[in-house]
């Protein structure tokens, strides 16, 4: 359960979810959490330029769950990147 809990805490300062919910055009969306924790571990100057967010204060705890994330949404982030709209919406 406290797993679960940290889990859930973490998830707001996903590299992932920050880089999605930015939108910004001409960020990349291809692993664009993985890539953004990575800029952030080898001295990127200017992450929310780049990418449309700031990076985690700790990239390298969330660089392996950003992997994970943008692993499982890599499908829909291709999409994306072909222009392809597939209809899915969110929120409530």
């Amino acid at each position: 359960m406290t797993l679960l809990l940290l889990a859930l805490g973490l998830l707001g300062g996903c590299a992932s979810v920050r880089t999605l919910d930015a939108a910004k055009p001409g960020a990349p969306l291809l692993y664009s959490g993985t890539r953004l924790d990575w800029y952030a571990l080898n001295g990127g100057c200017c992450p929310l330029d780049r990418f449309g967010a700031e990076a985690p204060k700790y990239a390298a705890l969330d660089l392996p769950a950003s992997a994970l994330l943008d692993t499982l949404l890599l499908p829909f982030s291709i999409a994306a990147e072909l222009g392809l709209h597939l209809g899915v919406s969110g929120g409530l």
